[in-house]
Order: C-alpha cells, then structure tokens, then sequence
C-alpha cells in the first residue's frame, strides 16, 4: 500500500511540475534593475559630488547593476598622456585612476564601455593634444579592463569577454577585452566599443598634427568594426539559443545624432555598417531590442528605426526595425543631473520600463 501511495505522490509531483512548469520557472527569473549613466563626470563639481550619485545608486534597493555608456571626462579636459615621453604640459595623468577608485565604491557590478572622450579625441586641440589616441586606449583597457571577464565595481561579476572568446581566423578580436556580454534575468546584455567622433573618422592630427597618423587610425576603425561586427553577432546567436526574452546593447555613440549632420559636423556614416547588421540582427531576433547609448548628453527615448522615411530612418538606410528601442541617457551637463533606472522584467511583454533619478537637483 506505501509502495501504490507513493508512486501516485511521484506521478501526481510529476505531472504538476509539467502543467505548471512554465509558470514556476517564469517565478524564478526576477526582475532586474539597472543603474545606467553615462558622459560623467564632466566637471570636477560632478566630480566633488560624486558621493551624493553614488549614495543614491547604492541606497536604491532594487539596483542590482550599473551601467556607464563612456566619456569619463569632457571634451575640453585633457587626457592622461599616456606612454608619452615627455607627457603634455596639460595631460593629467591620474584623471583615469581616479574615475576607476569612484566606480569601485558602487556596491554592484560596474559594466563600463569606453567613450571618444577618454581615447579618441585625445589629439584634439579642445582636449590640449594631451594624448595618442592608441595609448590612451590601451591605459583605459589595462585599468578598467584588467582582469578579462570580470566587472569592476563592489562585487566583480562574471561575464564573457572578446578577448577570450574569439574565433581563430579573427585573432585581432583578442584586442578587444571592453567588448563583454553576459545573460541576466533572461536577456543578453552586450557591450561594444563605438565612440563618437563619427566612430573614430576624423584624422588624429592635434593642434599641429603632431599624432598626424593615418595608417594607425585607419587599421583601429577596420579592426574595431570588424570585432564589434562578430561581437554583435554572437549576443544575438547567444539570446536565440538561450531563448532570451530580450537583448541590451550599451555603447557610447549616438549613432542618430542629427547635429552630426550638419555643416562641420562630424557625420554619421562611419556607423552605417554597424547599424545595418543591428537592423538585420534585431529584426531576425524578432523579441525587444534595448540600445542604450550616451554621447549626444540630452535625455530621449526613441524608435530610430522604426519607420525608414523618418529623420533617423533614412540616416543609414535600412529596413524598419519596429522592436528596436533607443535610450540616450541625461548627460552631467544637464541639470538636474541624473540616472537612468531601468527595470527589466522577462514576463511582461514590453520586457523594459524606466525612469530618471535625480540625485543632484
């Protein structure tokens, strides 16, 4: 009789689990909120008040990531002179040191991706010529990017890296360690390195086209986009075998910024295969797809590929991409100054909600 009863308690556990099974692993997958910011500090004023960003990201008892969509100072605050010999009369070499010790007093993880701030424009006259663009790159990668696959921040998380996950017939991928993407609360998160500045097309010539160097900057914009091209592609093949319910991708530029296209304007056409493969990948995908970006420092949230005949529709010339959304995070120039909070929730249908935090009025 215990041996009948139990097999009926097993088979009646069994087929529960089965009926209910999508529902219980749906209560597993929590929701998930995001701190994202970006184009901070630009001023040593942010810099000073730091702590009240910090105590409001830390004190928030839903956040359980930080993201910085790059620029880790202005465009009129030099660089470090990195591997210069001398070092610019206006280079501050422990400018970076000191936004990596910030970044490591936010209790979570800290993801970050580079901006044109801190490698590309280094050479400009605006940023005192205090810098090569290559080396000021690789200070950003040996400090923010030190140990591959793992985050800075409080609690240093696990997550996948380029540098280590390439394939072999692509062995420049390996430079590329700021590149990493991870899977959180169902849903592909990925990094890239797209600066402003027109993805790095504008000559590296400083004041007096000392940096002059065009050999150099032409093989950095081939091998970046070629190892963001195969880094976008595999978040996308890793959220179709994971069945995510979602994928975010963080980067710096704004790649629709249409004060790029202006007369003496930077231009954007240094994006067009990049957001080519994205529309591809985005609407083969099928599910929300979030880009979260800095850059351009005014707040908005958009569809920019939505319609093809639109403003932003016709800037790179895709197809309409209707899952496809766009956050541009508040800049520190603006006031009041603020973080995005975004709540990622894999069972509702929109996935993604958000909303701005002040911390400094």
């Amino acid at each position: 009789m215990k041996k009948i009863f139990l097999l009926l308690a097993v088979t009646f556990a069994i087929g529960l689990s089965c009926t209910t099974g999508t529902a219980i692993a749906g209560h597993r997958v929590k929701p998930l909120t995001v701190a994202v910011f970006g184009d901070w500090p630009y001023s040593t004023a942010l810099l000073d008040n730091a702590p009240l960003l910090l105590d409001s990201v830390n004190n928030d008892p839903d956040v359980r990531l930080v993201i910085h969509v790059g620029d880790i100072h202005s465009g009129s605050m030099p660089c470090t002179g990195a591997g210069l010999n001398p070092i610019p009369a206006g280079a501050d070499p422990g400018w970076n040191q000191g936004i990596f010790d910030i970044f490591q007093q936010f209790v979570d993880p800290l993801v970050y991706t580079p901006g044109d701030n801190e490698w590309t424009d280094c050479h400009k006259t605006k940023e005192l010529s205090s810098g090569y663009p290559l080396n000021e790159l690789a200070a950003v990668r040996s400090l923010f990017f030190a140990n591959p696959g793992r985050t800075i921040g409080g609690v240093a998380k696990e997550v996948k890296s380029q540098a280590e996950e390439y394939d072999d017939d692509d062995s420049a991928d390996s430079l590329f360690v700021e590149n990493v993407m991870w899977t959180q609360s169902d849903v592909v998160f990925v990094t890239l390195n797209v600066p402003g500045s027109n993805n790095d097309g504008l000559p590296w010539n400083g004041g007096t086209g000392e940096f002059l160097n065009e050999p150099a900057r032409l093989q950095e914009v081939a091998e970046r986009n070629a190892a963001n091209l195969h880094w976008l592609k595999r978040a996308f093949h890793m959220a179709k075998a994971k069945k995510a319910k979602a994928v975010v991708i963080a980067i710096q530029a704004d790649m629709w910024d249409l004060s790029a296209l202006e007369p003496g304007g930077d231009g954007l056409d240094g994006y067009d295969e990049f957001v080519q493969a994205l529309a591809d990948h985005a609407v083969a995908f099928r599910r929300p797809v979030l880009l979260l970006n800095g850059d351009s420092h005014l707040y908005e949230a958009d569809q920019p590929l939505a319609d093809p005949t639109s403003p932003t529709g016709v800037i790179h010339h895709t197809q309409a991409v209707p899952n496809l959304t766009r956050i541009t995070v508040q800049g520190s120039t603006n006031h009041p100054s603020e973080w995005l909070k975004l709540t990622i929730d894999p069972s509702s249908p929109n996935v993604f909600t958000w909303q701005n935090v002040v911390y400094l009025p």
